[in-house]
């Protein structure tokens, strides 16, 4: 076949993809970079697969009543054992009820299907421990009472009524 059997366009066609193939695997350098091109892009930046350090605080001193005082503090904070500072239970009644107690220094909040009520400690006793609050679970005239027994709180009673205090409802609870 000769050149001047062939059309025109499809010549022209061939020169120029020819053309451009070969000036795509020329070397070009990269153009200089301007200050809008770092504002937008993103930088990464390594991470390292090392964890990060805790917050640990040691106390060290020569006292072991000292540090013993110090890790009884510590249970507590984490609500280890019935003298912390802040202690969430979860406890199972019968007849049937389920509370939630929130202790919170010399105040507990006891939340149930029914309402949520925040009761003061009336006795300076660990066992029991008795809370009370002139009313009612859902916020009406009444009372409330909650004795939890044991070092541990493992288990309680519940006491209340609404405004006739003759029809008082009781409650045995045991910790989940």
């Amino acid at each position: 076949m000769s050149l001047g059997h062939v059309r025109p366009s499809v010549l022209i066609m061939s020169v120029l993809a020819g053309a451009l193939s070969l000036s795509a695997c020329q070397q070009k350098p990269d153009p200089d970079a301007n200050l809008d091109d770092g504002i937008n892009a993103e930088e990464t930046v390594p991470m390292s697969a090392e964890p990060a350090d805790p917050n640990i605080t040691v106390l060290a001193t020569e006292d072991a009543a000292l540090n013993e005082a110090a890790l009884e503090e510590a249970a507590d904070d984490m609500g280890a054992n019935a003298g912390s500072v802040f202690t969430e239970m979860t406890y199972l009644c019968s007849p049937e009820l389920k509370v939630d107690a929130t202790y919170e220094g010399n105040e507990v909040v006891i939340g149930t299907d029914q309402g949520t009520l925040t009761l003061t400690k009336t006795n300076e006793g660990t066992n029991p421990e008795v809370y009370e609050v002139a009313t009612a679970i859902d916020g009406s005239e009444g009372f409330m009472q909650w004795r939890v027994a044991n070092k541990d709180r493992a288990t309680a009673v519940l006491r209340m009524a609404g405004a006739d205090a003759s029809k008082v409802s009781t409650y045995d609870c045991k910790k989940t």
